[in-house]
């Protein structure tokens, strides 16, 4: 029988949790790991219920996603439970989602998603449960290394690996979780559900940020924090304001479309700043980030940061935004926290994103940690502009 989770145990004297969201992923997950003989329970969580989300493509933890998850577990014949995390999720994600925007941060809820509800709650509930392992239908990839701990590496299929969204990881919970489709295709899944007669083999995949219906986050933002929509200026990098906003929360850095400014070439943020209400804007060069200041690092490499880093500063790969692929960079420790230098730059990097560290040695793609985006230097100096304008209406 196979053992595809590296464990000692046998499957059938091996009890491995799902987290099952509705989705093809999870039920792939769930479905493989029973069709392998491991004694499987399913568990899923509901996050938020947003009535026009019930049936909303792209939704996921909410109405028809918990349905499917349930049909999915009766029809491989495994148990199935529903948990109501609505209550943690709102104040772990959603509330702290609205209060970066408003600080004028692009968050990645996800990250938080994953940090706190899934990989900190549920593997506790996985426990409670007798769980050797909990498995996700994550695309990313965990191995044993030579000293016996795991290591994460990115997914076999690049346009699916999520490892971006995990890197908060910890090496104990490394320990415990595992990624059934991290050395599979997203073809091979669907396939799979179709073979398992599973009836979401063609089911939508699930949005990134899943709990906001239409889209519209500021919208979403205002329902939660009235008066966070606060009026201010758009000012130019020389000072020179060039119209009004109706909130910060409706802008992000790199933006460039809905400025309600008119301008003889392309204007872009460049910053917001939320203490004086202002959108910054500029040319695209502006726009370029040298040097990013790092907050809450999670470091899941071999030895000690401080004892790899020492006085020097360790050759990494980083990614700046899910969507983009790693480049070069250097990790080394500042004078508050930890920094990155980028070898060639990177245009439209924001407060609050995360930025995530990769060992690409010998073809691997190890996830060595990352954080999340403090401040940013740029090649232009923008807060010199800043306090500009701020003199210019004083």
């Amino acid at each position: 029988m196979p053992n595809t989770l590296d464990l000692a145990k046998r499957p059938q004297d091996t009890r491995v949790v799902v987290a099952m969201s509705g989705g093809v992923d999870s039920s792939v997950t769930a479905a493989l790991m029973k069709a392998e003989g491991y004694d499987v329970v399913g568990v899923t969580l509901q996050l938020y219920d947003h009535g026009a989300a019930v049936h909303r493509k792209g939704a996921c933890c909410a109405g028809q996603d918990i349905y499917d998850a349930r049909a999915v577990a009766e029809r491989i014949g495994i148990p199935h439970y529903v948990l109501d995390y609505e209550s943690r999720f709102k104040e772990a994600v959603i509330d702290r989602f609205a209060e970066s925007y408003i600080a004028g941060e692009t968050p990645v809820p996800c990250v938080a998603c994953n940090m706190s509800i899934k990989f900190h709650d549920l593997l506790h509930t996985a426990r409670d449960l007798g769980a050797d392992v909990l498995a996700t239908g994550h695309y990313v990839a965990s191995r044993v290394l030579p000293s016996g701990r795991r290591g994460l590496y990115r997914a076999r299929e690049e346009e699916r690996d999520q490892s971006y969204f995990l890197f908060g990881t910890t090496q104990e919970q490394l320990e415990i979780l595992r990624f059934p489709l991290g050395e599979r295709t997203k073809a091979e899944t669907r396939e799979l559900a179709r073979q398992y007669g599973l009836a979401i083999a063609d089911k939508h995949d699930s949005q990134d940020i899943c709990f906001v219906p239409n889209g519209r986050y500021a919208d979403m933002i205002e329902r939660l924090k009235p008066g966070a929509a606060e009026e201010g200026d758009i000012v130019d990098i020389d000072g020179n304001v060039l119209g009004k906003h109706a909130g910060i929360i409706h802008f992000t850095v790199g933006q460039r479309r809905g400025l309600g400014v008119a301008a003889g070439s392309p204007l872009y943020v460049v910053r917001l700043d939320a203490e004086h209400r202002r959108v910054i804007v500029g040319p695209r060069e502006a726009l370029k980030t040298r040097s990013i200041l790092l907050r809450d690092v999670n470091w899941l490499g071999d030895n000690d940061i401080d004892d790899v880093l020492g006085d020097g500063r360790l050759e990494v790969y980083v990614k700046v935004r899910s969507s983009r692929p790693p480049q070069a960079a250097w990790l080394r420790r500042g004078a508050l926290n930890y920094e990155i230098d980028l070898v060639d730059g990177e245009h439209g990097v924001s407060p609050g994103q995360a930025c995530v560290f990769y060992d690409t040695a010998e073809g691997q793609a190890r996830v060595l940690g990352g954080g999340f985006i403090k401040s940013a230097v740029g090649m232009v100096d923008v807060p010199q502009v800043a306090n500009k304008a701020r003199a210019s209406v004083a």
